[in-house]
């Protein structure tokens, strides 16, 4: 019974802290690595309910399907290079404008 407890505490501050941390990161990724965290916790106190169907469709649903499509638009979305770390509104210097 007290091992149930410390389980249940455990995992209910990793879901209230990944959940925190998807919405506080100012990243997008990491946002989504956090979700992931938070689901899967989310999966594991099904199971600690006993309601191994709902955990099973909460990673295959959520996790699998939900997380990836965030993946997929995170990656394709994103600006690479050097440019994109640049500020676009600085004024052109006055060599360049000839």
């Amino acid at each position: 019974m007290v091992a149930e407890t410390i389980a249940f505490a455990l995992f209910a501050l990793v879901t209230v802290g990944s959940a925190l941390g998807v919405v506080l990161m100012e990243d997008v990724w990491h946002s989504a690595l956090l979700l992931g965290v938070a689901l899967l916790s989310v999966a594991v106190h099904y199971v600690m309910l006993q309601a191994e169907f709902l955990a099973a469709m909460q990673i295959l649903v959520y996790v699998g399907g939900v997380l990836i499509l965030i993946t997929f638009a995170v990656m394709l979305v994103r600006r690479g290079g050097v440019d994109a770390e640049t500020d676009t509104n600085e004024p052109e210097p006055e060599a360049d404008r000839a």
